[in-house]
């Protein structure tokens, strides 16, 4: 076992490897508060996936050198929990300050990069800073997919690999395979639902909108569905808000230009009061998900929960950060943008699984064996014995 601590986690770690957001149930507190809790089910996953006895909260955002020594003595290495860190806007506070005092190891677990829609991907002095000191420290940086390790690359980071996200392997299991169930016998359909969006990463808004809205009419015209959301403002209101709030929230989003012309209708909006799903706790999204016989979506980490409990997704890409998903874990997906009409037939198809079943495999042991080669204490499966004790990073 080891003691770790955590660079920029996302929510309140209970009962040792769980993740819910903070103070979760004083839902006033943070109703007006965004927060995508996707992060924490990566933040959860990643716990699920190590071996440790201890665990703190890394502070980036001051400096204290007496408590910066204290960690170095207490600790053995530091997560930077795997998010989309490595983009023109990322603000690393005081990162670059505390990791050169501290000195221990950075496991970068499943980090990634978002290319913009026009032009090349600039990063600031900070960030490549910041970047180039995790990679140092390490014999390896976890990245998401290919495009991530180009990236990285491009700045002098060569030592990387191809990890995924640690929510693929949650439940730990490199035997994992996805069965499709007759197309017929399908009842209940998830659908991951991203209505926010940005025309910096998204290249043509009206498309975005407008099929997000037709695909969950035609869903929910078909099958038993919920609207699984992940921390948008209006949605989460519609959820777990009062009836005033809830009401302010279908006004918010009929003021939207974009909302209101694109994707709000009257179906929209009814499916939106009665068949919306939030929860600020991770392990509601698991059992979510389990009710359901396929999901579809949107939301990069609400369809990889589905495929992490053995349920059948599909992903609809719209950015490179999706599609760099996809393409790592070889998951069926469907391009926003392209001109293809969507057909959900023409993706019932167990081949198409069966090569994300062996991505999914051949990604679980790259990822044991990433731990492995860092030092790392974790539970996952060794692709091979190890000749020698599996220990915790140590400088």
């Amino acid at each position: 076992m080891s003691r770790i601590l955590v660079m920029i986690p996302s929510g309140e770690v209970y009962d040792h490897n769980n993740v819910r957001w903070y103070s979760h149930r004083d839902i006033q507190r943070n109703i007006n508060h965004y927060h995508n809790i996707g992060d924490a089910f990566v933040f959860d996953s990643s716990l699920k996936l190590l071996n440790f006895d201890k665990l703190e909260t890394l502070t980036i955002r001051e400096f204290n050198p007496d408590e910066i020594d204290r960690l170095r003595e207490e600790f053995d290495y530091v997560v930077l929990r795997g998010s989309n860190y490595i983009n023109e806007q990322m603000n690393w506070e005081l990162s670059e300050q505390v990791l050169n005092r501290l000195q221990l190891p950075v496991l970068a677990f499943g980090i990634g990069a978002q290319a913009p829609v026009d032009g090349k991907l600039s990063l600031s002095n900070t960030t490549q800073n910041v970047l180039r000191l995790i990679a140092d420290s390490t014999a390896s940086i976890g990245v998401r997919g290919n495009y991530t390790a180009e990236i990285l690359s491009d700045i002098g980071i060569t030592n990387t690999r191809v990890i995924g996200c640690p929510t693929a392997f949650r439940r730990n299991d490199p035997d994992m395979k996805i069965r499709l169930p007759n197309i017929d016998d399908v009842r209940k359909v998830g659908v991951t639902v991203r209505r926010e969006v940005s025309p910096a990463y998204a290249k043509d808004i009206r498309q975005y909108l407008t099929f997000h809205r037709d695909l969950i009419k035609s869903v929910a015209g078909r099958f038993d569905t919920v609207l699984m959301a992940q921390g948008e403002l209006e949605e989460k209101k519609l959820v777990l808000g009062t009836q005033d709030q809830c009401e302010e929230a279908i006004a918010a989003l009929r003021k939207n230009a974009w909302v209101s012309e694109w994707y709000l209708d009257d179906e929209i909006e009814a499916l939106y009061r009665n068949r919306l799903f939030y929860s600020e706790v991770v392990s509601d999204y698991d059992d979510c998900v389990k009710a359901c016989d396929f999901v579809l979506g949107y939301r990069l980490h609400g369809n990889l929960m589905a495929l992490a409990n053995g349920v059948p997704a599909l992903y609809f890409t719209y950015d490179s950060r999706t599609r760099e998903f996809a393409d790592t874990f070889s998951i069926p997906s469907f391009d926003v943008f392209g001109d293809q009409v969507f057909r959900l037939r023409d993706f019932w198809d167990q081949s198409l699984f069966d090569a994300f079943n062996r991505a999914y495999a051949d990604t679980y042991f790259t990822m044991s064996d990433f731990l492995t080669e860092n030092r790392v204490a974790h539970f996952m499966r060794e692709r091979t014995t190890l000749s020698h004790p599996q220990t915790a990073l140590a400088m």
